[in-house]
Parts: structure tokens; C-alpha cells; sequence
């Protein structure tokens, strides 16, 4: 093969979801569509200028994040995610008008991930100097996510902030039959009144 054509597949296959069938389908889509594989390579090159925002490390252009710019949005609550990409997935659903706050993961022993290797400091901080009222944590339903939650909630309770957590249960469209016992018990202590 092509060292150049080889070079792009190994690239594109080390891409999450994506395989060496994959990466030959983009590849040879691009190598037939050379307008597509220039704007591509115009919109990755655009990322270098995307950074972290110094007030809630979302992604970011020079400065603070657009959300965090917008004077519309509710000062006085900050949702709490793991990373980055998270907080596009919350504002996609148009529920949620407040500012964020990204740790940068979650903490977990078992991959040497401690408090410490997030953004924890930087949460009280704001916390404390921006008046926040409600810290909602918005955090994987798992181990980790838990974890993470307990020790939050343990840091933030002595600041009198209140600290509440997503609803987390069955999936729209699934019935009971298919949820494990764990995804039950959480969307019944997580159900709103009708």
C-alpha cells in the first residue's frame, strides 16, 4: 500500500469507534472527494485554537467559554461534569439555563486518578466567590461517578450550597423487563411528582 494512504488509515483507526474498515471508507471517501479532504483538514486545523476556558475548563476559543460570557445564564447554579464534551450533550437538551464546571474526570483509584488530578480546588473556589446557590452534579452513573459525588458532597455541604444530582433510571423507550436492579432503584428515588 501507499505509505501516505497507510499513514492516514493508521491515524484514522486510532480514532475512538472507528476501525480499519472504517478508516479505509473515510479515506478513500476523502481521496475521492478532494474538496471534502480540504475543508477536513481546514476544520481540524481550527483546533489548535481551542483551549480550555480559565473559569469552568469547558473547551473554549481565547477566553472564557461562550457560556460562561453569557449574562443570561443562571449565575447562581453550576452543573458539575466530568469533562468537556459533556457539557455540549446537557445544553443539546435545552433544560438547563446555569453555568458548568468540569473536573477534568473522575476520581478513581483504580487508574491512579486522585481528588487531587481534578479541578476540585478550583470548584470550592468559585463556589465560595461567585454565590453559587445549587451545585448539580451531573456524573456517570457508575463507580467512579459515585465516588466522585460522595466527595463532593463532603466539600461542598460545609460551604451551605445545595447539592442535588441529575435523575438517573430507564431509558425512554425500554421497559422494565430489560433495566438491572441498581438502573430501577435509582429512577424510583429519582422520580418527580405528576
Amino acid at each position: 500500500m501507499i505509505p501516505s494512504l497507510e499513514e492516514v488509515l493508521a491515524a484514522l483507526a486510532r480514532l475512538p469507534g472507528i476501525g480499519r474498515r472504517s478508516a479505509e471508507r473515510i479515506a478513500f471517501y476523502l481521496l475521492a472527494k478532494p474538496e471534502e479532504a480540504e475543508r477536513l483538514i481546514r476544520a481540524l486545523s481550527g483546533l489548535s485554537r481551542v483551549g480550555r476556558c480559565p473559569r469552568c475548563h469547558g473547551f473554549a476559543e481565547e477566553g472564557l467559554c461562550p457560556i460562561c460570557r453569557d449574562p443570561s445564564r443562571d449565575g447562581k447554579t453550576i452543573c458539575v461534569v466530568a469533562h468537556p464534551w459533556e457539557v455540549e450533550r446537557i445544553e443539546r437538551t435545552g433544560e438547563y439555563r446555569g453555568l458548568y464546571h468540569v473536573l477534568g474526570g473522575l476520581i478513581s483509584p483504580t487508574s491512579g486518578v486522585r481528588a487531587e488530578d481534578l479541578t476540585l480546588a478550583h470548584l470550592l473556589a468559585r463556589v465560595r466567590e461567585e454565590g453559587t446557590e445549587e451545585v448539580i452534579l451531573a456524573l456517570e452513573p457508575k463507580l467512579e461517578g459515585d465516588l466522585t459525588a460522595l466527595h463532593l458532597l463532603r466539600l461542598l455541604k460545609p460551604l451551605g450550597v445545595r447539592v442535588s444530582q441529575i435523575a438517573q433510571g430507564i431509558p425512554v423507550g425500554r421497559d422494565l423487563e430489560s433495566a438491572d436492579e441498581l438502573t430501577l432503584g435509582r429512577a424510583l428515588r429519582g422520580r418527580i411528582p405528576l
